[in-house]
C-alpha cells in the first residue's frame, strides 16, 4: 500500500508539472503580459511536503515521506519570461530518513495581470540520510551522504495588492525530484549500522509560501514635467501675483522630489510644484518662468519645464448704465444703476447727469426724480473715473409716459316696473313713460353709445323667462317706435333680478357690458306686444 501511495503521488506531481510547463510555454509564446511590469528578482520562502518513493538496494529498505519541510528559492530574470533559479530544500525529519537539497537551473514564467504561472528544470546535490533498516529493528539508518538530484515542476503565484505589489503568495508549487544516493558497498554484516547500497529515489514535492519581488524588468519611464500659469486667469496687469503650477509624471512614490524655479521676471517664490511671481515692478511685456524637478542625477530622474505670461498695461475702466423702471409716470422715480469695471481693479468714482429731472447719488446707484417733467424721454449719463484719471461713460433712457385716460364705464339708467297691470304683466304702461323719456334723452346725448335692456321676472310667474324677454322687447319697441331710437343701438337680454322689471344700461364707446347672469333674447321668437291691444280687445268684447 505504501508503494502504491508513493506511485500515485508521483503521478500527480508529474501531471502538475506537465500542466505548469505547458501553460507557461504556451502563454510565453502567444500572450504578452496584460498591464504588468514583472519583477527582476523573486525570493520564495515556504513549506514543503516530500512524498518519497524508492528503496535502498539490495537491502530493499524503503524511504518514508517527510511531512514537514522548508523550501527557499531565489530567481533572477533576464526578461519577462526566462531566468535562472537557485533552490534550497530542507526535509530533515522523516520517519526514518532526511534530506537537504540544493538545485540550480532555468526558470520560465508567464506573467498575467495578478497571477503568474512558472515552470523550472533544475539540477543539484542532495545530502540524504537513512532509511532505517527494518530487520533487525536495532540497526541505525544509513549514514548521511551526498548524491545527485534533478528537480522538474512548476506552479502558480498570486500578487498581493499591497506595498506596490512587493509581496505575493505561491499558491502551489508541484515538483518531481529524482535523487541518486550511494551508501557504499553493500554488506550483510553492517558496520555501525551501515548496510551500504544504492538508492534511486523518485519524490513528489508540494510547496506553498510567501513570495517577495524586487526590481522590474521594464525600467521606470523617465520623469516628465509640464508647467503652466494657473492664476490669474485672463489678462495680467502690473501688481497681479502670478501662480505657476508644475505637473510631474512618472515620479517614484517612494522618493522625495526636489523643485526649483527661476524667471527673467525676477525672484520666484516656491519650493514645491507651485510657485509665484510678483509683477508689481514689471513693465508691459512677456516673461518666462522655468521649473526643475529631480529625484536623482541619473538620466530619466529629472526634468524641466517652462511657462510664459504677458503683463498688459493698465486699461481704462468700462461702465454699464441701466434704469429700473425704464418707463415711469410723471413724478415717479427711477433707479439708475452704473456697473463700473476696472480691468486692474483700480478704485472708481461715480457721477451722473440727466437731460431733465434731477439725479442724486455718487455710488454705483442713483435716483432720477421726474417731478414736474413733461411726458417724453430723459437721457441719463453714468460716468466713472479711476484713481489714474481714466474715464468711461454710458447712457440710458427713461421714458415719462402721459397720464392714462380715465376708464370708460357703463352707466345704469332708470328701471321700469310691470306690477300694476295684472292682466297685461309685460305691457309698458303710461307710468313708465317718464323713465323711458330719460333713457331716450341719455341715448340722444351720446349718439355713439348703445343701450342694453334687461328684462326680469318673479320666480312664481308662469313662463318667467318668456315674460322677462317680453318686458325687454316691449321696452325696446317703445324706444324705437315712440322715441325714434335706432333699433341697432339697443340689445335685449333676460336677467336674474327676481322682480317684474326692466333695467336699462348705457354703454358708451370703449365700455364693455358685464354679461354675468345675462342671456340674449332671440327677437325672432319673442315679438313686441302693442300698447293698444288691450283697448281693441275691450271694444270687441262690448259688441258681443
Amino acid at each position: 500500500m505504501s508503494q502504491r501511495r508513493f506511485r500515485n503521488i508521483g503521478r500527480y506531481a508529474l501531471a502538475a508539472c506537465a500542466v505548469s510547463l505547458g501553460s507557461a510555454s504556451l502563454i510565453a509564446q502567444t500572450a504578452a503580459p496584460s498591464g504588468t511590469n514583472p519583477s527582476r528578482a523573486d525570493v520564495f520562502l515556504g513549506y514543503s511536503y516530500m512524498g518519497n518513493h524508492g528503496v535502498v538496494k539490495p537491502s530493499n529498505i524503503r524511504f518514508s515521506s517527510v511531512d514537514v519541510g522548508a523550501i527557499g528559492s531565489g530567481a533572477y530574470y533576464f526578461n519577462k519570461y526566462a531566468g535562472l533559479e537557485v533552490v534550497a530544500v530542507a526535509n530533515p525529519d522523516g520517519q526514518n530518513d532526511g534530506f537537504y537539497s540544493g538545485y540550480a537551473g532555468p526558470i520560465f514564467r508567464a506573467p498575467m495581470q495578478n497571477f503568474t504561472l512558472f515552470a523550472h528544470g533544475l539540477a543539484g546535490g542532495i545530502r540524504g540520510g537513512g532509511p532505517n533498516s527494518e530487520v533487525p529493528a536495532t540497526l541505525e539508518h544509513e549514514p548521511w551522504t551526498w548524491g545527485a538530484g534533478l528537480m522538474v515542476g512548476g506552479g502558480m503565484d498570486y500578487d498581493l495588492p499591497f506595498f506596490n505589489h512587493m509581496f505575493g503568495i505561491r499558491l502551489f508549487e508541484a515538483d518531481y525530484r529524482y535523487t541518486h544516493l550511494n551508501y557504499g558497498p553493500a554488506t550483510t554484516i553492517p558496520t555501525a549500522g551501515n548496510l551500504g547500497g544504492r538508492a534511486n529515489l523518485g519524490s513528489a514535492e508540494l510547496s506553498s509560501g510567501i513570495l517577495m519581488h524586487f526590481g522590474h524588468i521594464v525600467p521606470p519611464p523617465p520623469v516628465t514635467y509640464a508647467c503652466a500659469v494657473t492664476a490669474p486667469t485672463g489678462t495680467i496687469y502690473p501688481g497681479d501675483v502670478i501662480t505657476v503650477t508644475g505637473t510631474a509624471t512618472n515620479l517614484n512614490p517612494k522618493k522625495d522630489a526636489a523643485y526649483t524655479w527661476t524667471s527673467d521676471a525676477g525672484p520666484v517664490a516656491g519650493t514645491s510644484n507651485v510657485a509665484s511671481v510678483d509683477t508689481k515692478t514689471l513693465s508691459a511685456g512677456t516673461y518666462t518662468v522655468k521649473g526643475h524637478v529631480s529625484q536623482g542625477m541619473k538620466p530619466g530622474q529629472f526634468s524641466d519645464c517652462s511657462a510664459t505670461f504677458t503683463v498688459t498695461a493698465f486699461q481704462p475702466p468700462t461702465v454699464g448704465c441701466s434704469a429700473t423702471p425704464s418707463t415711469v409716470n410723471p413724478g415717479d422715480p427711477s433707479t439708475i444703476t452704473a456697473n463700473g469695471v476696472s480691468p486692474q481693479n483700480r478704485p472708481l468714482t461715480y457721477s451722473y447727469s440727466a437731460t431733465a429731472g434731477t439725479v442724486s447719488g455718487n455710488t454705483s446707484t442713483a435716483t432720477l426724480q421726474t417731478t414736474g417733467v413733461a411726458p417724453g424721454t430723459i437721457t441719463v449719463t453714468c460716468n466713472v473715473v479711476d484713481d489714474k484719471g481714466q474715464t468711461a461713460s454710458q447712457m440710458t433712457t427713461v421714458t415719462v409716459s402721459a397720464p392714462p385716460p380715465a376708464p370708460v364705464v357703463t352707466k345704469s339708467l332708470c328701471t321700469i316696473t310691470f306690477d300694476k297691470d295684472k292682466k297685461r304683466p309685460t305691457r309698458v304702461d303710461n307710468e313708465a313713460k317718464a323713465c323711458l323719456d330719460d333713457i331716450a334723452l341719455s341715448a340722444q346725448r351720446d349718439p355713439q353709445s348703445k343701450l342694453a335692456v334687461i328684462g326680469s321676472s318673479e320666480p312664481t310667474e308662469k313662463m318667467p323667462d318668456h315674460k322677462a324677454a317680453e318686458r325687454a322687447v316691449n321696452e325696446k319697441e317703445y324706444l324705437v317706435v315712440d322715441k325714434g331710437l335706432d333699433a341697432s343701438r339697443i340689445s335685449v337680454y333676460t336677467g336674474a333680478a327676481g322682480t317684474k322689471s326692466s333695467a336699462t344700461t348705457l354703454i358708451p364707446v370703449g365700455a364693455t357690458l358685464d354679461m354675468t347672469g345675462l342671456t340674449p333674447v332671440d327677437e325672432a321668437k319673442v315679438k313686441a306686444v302693442p300698447r293698444t291691444a288691450h283697448m281693441a280687445h275691450k271694444k270687441h268684447h262690448h259688441k258681443m
